[in-house]
């Protein structure tokens, strides 16, 4: 009889701590621009290894076909943080939609113009693709920024190109297979996907590493963060100071961890069948993500400028870009836990 008391009890004070480890998680929705995606590695990874549970987070990622529709998501109230590229947070400023970046897990934003293999033979340069179609994971996203902005800087009109909505993964790998499309803007691990089933790819511009990156933008250029409406941050600072732990504690693991240890703790179907050329892709990757989670000011200033050459609409807004992020939550992190991430 004590026994079996003795079970009911500590069921039910399983139970209660249970309840009261639910009650204490907040319940956040995290809208992921492309989950397959390496460049957003770090938000999934962070679910992988139960950091935002440690953060006291109950999160929820919702994974969307690119950071123009994870931007729709919160903007419209089913999500309340997007993990996305930066530059919408300044590309929406200029139409007086406060939005703030407050943890940046990409350096380099690691886009990549490549031509289609069916469309090798007529396409050698960015100015070639005047009149052709390209793809990008969704129009308006950042991959459609940044194919903009190299017609515009290589002198080509914009609008003279066809933006097509392929996605980021599976999807754009095909579209590029078959020839729908004439190029696209990608991201790692479907640059490296096309890349071993066809060794003569054609890279047209690449933003992978430093090198590459400042010789496109001239100077450092940052790309995946988290961030919501300005509103949203101001009013929930605790939950933004967890989704920052957790995303610091996350690159600090990432970067003392192999390509191979990492691999082995993201979900099977991201990684896919072809475990090989993901790890690959994943190597190319890993200099990508950030070992301090702070903006670069330089960076963001950056990302200004280039929105400014191709859109009026920023040129003008007269936008302090100061205003779009705030590394306040990152300092945070290293003051109570010395926690740098790397």
């Amino acid at each position: 009889m004590r026994t079996m008391f003795g079970k009911v009890a500590g069921a039910l004070l399983a139970l209660v701590m249970s309840t009261g480890l639910a009650a204490a998680q907040s319940k956040i929705t995290i809208a992921v621009g492309g989950g397959a995606c390496l460049c957003y590695l770090p938000t999934v990874l962070a679910k992988q290894l139960g950091e935002y549970d440690k953060a006291g987070l109950a999160v929820e990622l919702v994974d969307l076909k690119g950071g123009s529709d994870a931007l729709k998501a919160v903007l419209g109230g089913s999500a309340d943080v997007v993990s996305g590229y930066f530059d919408h947070c300044v590309n929406l400023a200029a139409k007086k939609q406060e939005l703030q970046a407050f943890v940046v897990y990409d350096r380099y934003p690691g886009l990549v113009l490549v031509v289609s293999p069916k469309h090798t033979g007529e396409i050698n340069s960015i100015r070639d693709l005047a009149g052709k179609k390209v793809g990008v994971s969704a129009p308006g996203s950042s991959t459609d920024f940044f194919l903009k902005y190299l017609l515009k800087k290589n002198g080509l009109d914009p609008t003279g190109t066809s933006v097509i909505g392929v996605g980021l993964g599976a999807t754009a790998v095909a579209a590029m297979e078959q020839g729908q499309i004439d190029a696209a803007v990608m991201l790692d691990p479907s640059v490296t996907v096309l890349q071993g089933s066809h060794a003569d790819l054609k890279i047209l511009s690449d933003t992978r590493t430093q090198k590459d990156t400042l010789a496109v933008f001239g100077g450092e250029y940052p790309g995946g963060a988290l961030y919501s409406t300005a509103a949203w941050v101001n009013g929930h600072e605790k939950e933004v100071q967890a989704l920052t732990n957790a995303i610091m504690a996350t690159l600090s693991w990432i970067h003392s961890h192999s390509a191979e240890e990492i691999m082995a703790k993201m979900p099977d179907e991201i990684v896919g069948k072809n475990k090989d050329l993901y790890l690959a892709a994943l190597k190319n990757t890993i200099p990508m993500f950030s070992e301090t989670g702070r903006m670069d000011p330089k960076g963001a200033e950056a990302v200004l400028s280039v929105f400014s050459v191709g859109s009026p609409e920023v040129a003008k807004a007269g936008i302090d870009v100061t205003k779009t992020y705030t590394n306040k939550y990152v300092e945070q992190v290293k003051k109570t836990t010395g926690m740098n991430a790397k």
